[in-house]
């Protein structure tokens, strides 16, 4: 790589999701595509598809996205954008949520509603398999091992490859453990808010792949936030980036942005390397 390129996906190294998808450890979240309320198509349709583009170049191979994203839109893009995809590429994508309207999210984890979402989230990625199929988030009007069952099913079939949860504490990932393999969680996660500790803890010990969602949100608080940036000529995204990368090998950031600009700094916090010093007042909150 020539000394004026841009830092790509591969500075963050790699992870080994379910014993046989290998991606860089930071990806890229495919809700900001979509519309305000993350509802509808989103302001500029050729703006959104460069993304994705650009994410690819960068060497970004792994794409969590869900059918409630838009709702349906996100997936129709990544397949227009994207679709015949790069060999390499790991496309995730969720079900158990409904979209009555712009930022509604009710859970729906009946099993007769994921084998329907799955279904749709096949055709509109132009997939014959989903390479990682997350539960969005266990629905308590419906038996957690209904909900498990019906993606065991889905599995059996082989419309999905790998089974990963999102929105869970460490019970109901242990719950569904004794059910059947899961590759990865997939919980809100961020400089300030690290209530998730746990979980992450129990995939790092476990060799699973933790997904933090909302990787940068909220870090306006951390005056060390501030400071490192300034140290480094950073940015305070990338600071919380590259933060999350040296928490944990298990960890996998995916900032997601409807820029191609905001897209390029999130990529580059994969070559941002902190020192412990750095890495403890973090930490910390200092």
């Amino acid at each position: 790589m020539a000394a004026s390129d841009p830092p790509t996906a591969a500075a963050a190294g790699t992870i080994t999701i379910g014993g046989d998808l290998t991606v860089n450890r930071l990806g890229f979240g495919a809700m900001r595509i979509t519309g305000r309320g993350i509802w509808g198509e989103p302001p500029d349709v050729d703006e959104a598809k460069a993304v994705l583009r650009r994410a690819i170049e960068l060497d970004v191979n792994f794409i969590d996205t869900a059918d409630s994203y838009g709702p349906e839109v996100s997936e129709k893009l990544i397949a227009e954008a994207l679709s015949p995809y790069p060999d390499d590429l790991v496309i995730a994508t969720k079900g158990g949520l409904e979209r009555p309207g712009p930022g509604r999210w009710p859970a729906n984890g009946r099993p007769d509603h994921l084998k329907e979402a799955c279904d749709g989230s096949l055709r509109r990625l132009r997939l014959e398999q989903i390479a990682l199929y997350q539960l969005h988030r266990p629905d308590p009007s419906v038996p957690f091992g209904e909900s498990i069952g019906a993606l065991l099913e889905l599995q059996r079939e082989g419309k999905i490859r790998h089974i990963g949860l999102s929105n869970v504490s460490v019970q109901q990932l242990r719950e569904a453990q004794r059910l059947t393999p899961i590759a990865s969680v997939q919980n809100r996660y961020n400089l300030a808010d690290r209530g998730s500790d746990p979980v992450l803890d129990l995939c790092e010990q476990e060799q699973l792949a933790f997904l933090p969602w909302a990787p940068i949100q909220d870090h306006e608080s951390h005056a060390a936030v501030r400071e490192i940036a300034q140290r480094h000529g950073a940015t305070a995204h990338q600071v919380a980036l590259a933060w999350l990368l040296a928490r944990s090998p298990a960890m996998v950031p995916i900032p997601g942005t409807g820029s191609v600009a905001h897209l390029e700094e999130n990529v580059a916090a994969a070559a941002l390397k902190l020192s412990a010093d750095e890495l403890q007042a973090l930490t910390s909150g200092r």
